[in-house]
This record gives C-alpha cells, structure tokens and sequence, in this order.
C-alpha cells in the first residue's frame, strides 16, 4: 500500500469492550443519576476539567444526548468506565473527534477509583481504539497544575507538544477567563 493513501476508517468503534480490570461501555440514559453521584457533581473530581461541575441530574441527561449525539455523528463518542469486578461505575472516557482522522481523550474518576491505575488502563484502551479505528492523531488537554494526570498522558505515551496560554476554560476553578493548559499529542499512524 502506498504510505500516502491511508485506509479507510473502521465503521464505528463497540458499544462495549474489556481491558483487565474495566469495563468500557457507551452510556444510556438510565445513567443520569450514577453518573451524577458517583463524579459529574463531585467539586473535587470535576476541580480540573473543561466542562462545569453537575449541579442537577438534569444536567448529566443533557451529557447523555451530547453522548448520543457524537455516537450518532462520528465512529465513537464517550464511555463509562465500570469495574469488570463489581460492576461499579468508576467513571468516565472516551474520543471527542475534531476530524474523522483526529480526536482529543481524557477522562474523569470517582475519588474512590483514583491511584489505582484505572485511569492509565482507560486512557490506554482509548488509545488503541484509536488506531483501531485508524486516526492520525490522538490529542489531550490538561491543566498544567494537575500533574496526576500529566502523569498518566506521559505513561500512555502522550508527548506534551505545546503550552497554550489563556486557551481554555476550566469552570470549576472559579477563574472567569481562559487558563494556560497544556497540549499532548500521540501520533498513531
């Protein structure tokens, strides 16, 4: 094969799929209320993210039509993570896709689930599914003082390339306007 023609993109990724210990699936509805307890409404867990901390289960409904929304538009979307041991939801993954060849990755953990490696089996199981379905690049962004997972992108094999300055908003930091946050990138193909 010519190493400038890329093959086709796999139709779409599995609704569910296993590493060791976790269980990845797409959400469903019924959702709403263990996503909102476990971690959407949790200020400690959300401290870091681009998205603002649930204050009703209302608003995890409204994550669950964006997730079904992606799903629909593109080959994956969101994933709740589960423990394969208990059934738990731990939390959250999954591909945001800027193009059908670029995606961005992330996830988020229950306080209960942090330092016990599921964020790193996650985070490498997105990974995959990414060159499974073929894409050129996976990106991440994270806050530059949340080195957990600045830890976890780097294990992953993420490479930080760019600092970006007043890029991005992080709404649960009680700072109104746009933060540094720092861009990692993993080249697939």
């Amino acid at each position: 094969m010519d190493k400038g023609i890329l093959p086709p993109v796999s139709a779409s990724a599995p609704d569910r799929f296993e590493t060791d210990r976790l269980l990845l699936r797409k959400p469903v509805a019924a959702d709403a209320e263990a996503i909102f307890t476990r971690y959407s409404s949790d200020p400690t867990v959300t401290r870091f993210l681009g998205w603002p901390r649930h204050t009703s289960v209302d608003q995890a409904r409204a994550f669950l039509e964006f997730s079904d929304i992606e799903w629909q538009k593109w080959p994956a979307g969101p994933y709740l993570i589960e423990s394969l041991a208990d059934g738990r939801l731990l939390g959250g993954t999954g591909l945001g896709f800027e193009t059908p060849r670029i995606a961005t990755t992330g996830y988020v953990l229950a306080r209960d689930a942090w330092g016990v490696g599921y964020a790193t089996e996650a985070l490498a199981a997105m990974v995959l599914m990414a060159r499974t379905l073929r894409l050129e690049h996976l990106a991440a962004l994270c806050h530059p003082d949340n080195q957990a997972s600045v830890h976890v992108l780097e294990k992953c094999g993420f490479v930080l390339v760019e600092r970006l300055g007043n890029f991005v908003g992080f709404p649960n930091l009680g700072v109104p306007e746009p933060q540094e946050c720092l861009r990692y990138e993993q080249r697939l193909i």
